[in-house]
């Protein structure tokens, strides 16, 4: 707490119509604090409003112009005087006068004729109690701004951690450079689209956008368990190929249920990506995979991604097969409403289709984001051919 003895004495602001009263009350503090008056309620104002404000207001009632009870109410509608502690100095004793004064915000009420000892005993009370208070709101507003850098700090390292382990599991696989971020974008614009639907408003405000955001890449951490002969096969999957593929939706959510339990604590993002890893295969008529949910069963984190996960699929060039144009891509989510995709998801994705264009446009995978990628499989699968 700031010790005034060992700082710049405090300054007193005195308002009173009366120039007698002024000089007393100058006189009687002026050995122990900076004094300024003010002769009118205005004056009062434009002091304590100025660059330098006092840091207290010793404040009569009964003035010409601005009364105190005025002055006293602006200082406390006032963000910048609000702060300021206000004792009323007047020779109104009524106990209704007293209470009034109170409830606008004085700190207290001294009848005139003062008694001097009295007097600079509360003046001296109150700057202490300010000090304390400005020495605990420094303290809140620092340490506020401590925990937000630190959450920032958080995210940002979650951020990173998450592009990592999901480019990790990406380079494993035949999906193309971007398709990690072309997916959360996606994810984004059908719940931001969403979240004016009755059915979906309440569930999708923006910490829960944004947490769909955050844990949209690791919908397919599980393929980083599946065999590269699988993975990585260019054709179609034996049935028994296929079984072993369908696993990554369980390999994908107990991985991240593992790092959610060595960490000892939910984790509302890793949750929500628990949700997408193992779902998002689910189809809207129970025909997924691995559970055959159906319907609004189907979490509505794996709904989105799975609309989302469809669209970057076929749009995308891959080793045994040529990019679909967005009208093609269209038109078979289209066709698979109601069968493969929540009917609401397909008609947010009619609406917002233009910038599931333009995501794919600003994510676009260069010549060389392909070449690269196909050099990666081709050392992975001992394909030595150029």
């Amino acid at each position: 707490m700031a010790d005034r003895r060992s700082s710049e004495p405090a300054t007193i602001l005195v308002v009173d119509d009366t120039p007698a009263n002024l000089d007393l009350m100058a006189g009687l503090l002026q050995d122990r604090y900076r004094v300024k008056v003010a002769i009118s309620g205005e004056k009062a104002l434009q002091i304590a409003r100025s660059g330098t404000p006092p840091d207290l207001i010793l404040l009569d009632i009964m003035m010409p112009g601005l009364s105190g009870y005025q002055v006293c109410e602006q200082l406390k509608r006032d963000p910048a005087t609000r702060m300021i502690p206000i004792i009323f100095l007047t020779a109104m004793s009524a106990t209704e006068d007293e209470t009034r004064a109170l409830e606008l915000g004085a700190v207290d009420f001294i009848s005139k004729p003062v008694n001097p000892p009295i007097v600079l005993a509360r003046v001296a009370t109150q700057l202490q109690l300010k000090d304390a208070a400005d020495f605990l709101r420094d303290q809140n507003i620092f340490l506020e701004a401590e925990v937000q850098r630190r959450t920032r700090d958080l995210i940002a390292i979650q951020d990173v951690t998450i592009q990592m382990m999901a480019g990790l599991a990406e380079t494993r696989d035949s999906e193309t450079g971007h398709h990690i971020r072309r997916t959360q974008h996606y994810v984004k614009a059908l719940a931001e689209q969403l979240r004016s639907h009755p059915r979906y408003g309440s569930q999708l405000d923006d910490r829960t956008i944004d947490l769909l955001f955050r844990s949209a890449p690791l919908h397919d951490i599980g393929k980083v368990g599946i065999p590269d002969r699988i993975l990585l096969k260019p054709g179609r999957f034996t049935p028994e190929e296929f079984a072993i593929m369908k696993t990554h939706t369980t390999l994908g959510r107990d991985a991240i249920a593992t790092a959610e339990r060595q960490l000892g604590m939910e984790v509302d993002f890793l949750h929500v990506a628990k949700e997408i890893a193992y779902s998002h295969q689910e189809k809207w008529d129970g025909s997924g995979y691995p559970q055959g949910l159906a319907g609004e069963a189907i979490p509505l984190s794996a709904r989105l991604m799975a609309l989302a996960d469809v669209y970057d699929a076929l749009i995308s060039p891959r080793l045994y097969k040529e990019a679909m144009s967005h009208e093609a891509a269209m038109a078979i989510i289209e066709a698979g409403r109601g069968r493969h995709f929540d009917p609401d998801v397909v008609e947010a994705f009619r609406a917002v289709e233009g910038q599931f264009r333009a995501i794919a446009e600003c994510f676009r995978d260069s010549d060389a984001d392909l070449q690269r990628k196909a050099d990666s499989l081709r050392i992975m699968t001992g394909d030595a051919r150029p």
